[in-house]
């Protein structure tokens, strides 16, 4: 994790300071900054591997930074939010972040969170990418591409198109259809998507993962991904 580098922003000072020793002991490099506008300009300096963004930010707001990064790159953002029950979350979600952290964390929870993210986001096109049993994949062609109606994904390529114009997603909205490409026509639960996509081997927050589906569905199609009530999601075959 040596080389790994983590742009942080927090105005919390003893916050900021104190995540900052805790990610440098674990072998990150840290470049941490107090504000937004702060955090934009050292994003497009340094490029770093991974975001993690406060919500409540002066300037410029945790959301709004998060959506200008994802205007320019499809690195990976963590927010920090300081109440979970808070709408912020699904903002910062829907504003292209790929997970978050309720805050106070505890450290060891943040460095976890940060190894799940870092992990699927390195293996995005890897094999463990879908992680079906390789049963039914639909329209399956050579080289990987898979038909559905008018769309297709190449999961060797890691390309998707709709109509023949190539869609850009995200790597955790490329891993997600990847899940529902697998296997056509079976629902996958909440959880399960958690466990393959999120790489959570413990309990984690559907809101994600819905948060997720509407953005996937609004890039691929709102009537491609079916809502099984009481049961989760599956792609339509």
């Amino acid at each position: 994790m040596a080389e790994t580098h983590v742009l942080f922003v927090e105005d919390d000072d003893v916050i900021r300071e104190a995540t900052q020793l805790a990610l440098e002991r674990d072998g990150f490099a840290v470049t941490a900054m107090p504000d937004g506008l702060s955090g934009l300009e050292s994003f497009r300096a340094r490029r770093p591997d991974i975001a993690l963004l406060d919500v409540m930010l002066p300037g410029m707001d945790g959301v709004s930074l998060c959506r200008r990064i994802r205007d320019e790159s499809t690195v990976p953002v963590i927010m920090l939010s300081a109440r979970a029950d808070s709408i912020d979350v699904v903002l910062g979600l829907e504003a292209g972040a790929d997970d978050y952290v309720t805050k106070p964390f505890d450290g060891a929870v943040l460095m976890a969170r940060i190894r799940a993210v870092l992990r699927r986001f390195g293996h995005a096109g890897g094999a463990g990418a879908g992680g079906g049993d390789g049963g039914d994949r639909g329209g399956q062609g050579e080289r990987g591409l898979l038909a559905f109606g008018d769309l297709e994904v190449d999961t060797e390529g890691m390309e998707v198109r709709k109509g023949g114009a190539p869609v850009a997603l995200t790597p955790t909205e490329m891993r997600l259809l990847l899940e529902f490409s697998s296997a056509p026509g079976t629902v996958l639960s909440r959880d399960k998507l958690l466990e393959r996509v999120w790489d959570y081997g413990w309990g984690g927050d559907t809101r994600v993962v819905d948060v997720h589906v509407q953005r996937l569905r609004t890039k691929i199609g709102q009537d491609r991904i079916e809502t099984v009530r009481g049961f989760g999601y599956k792609l339509r075959a």
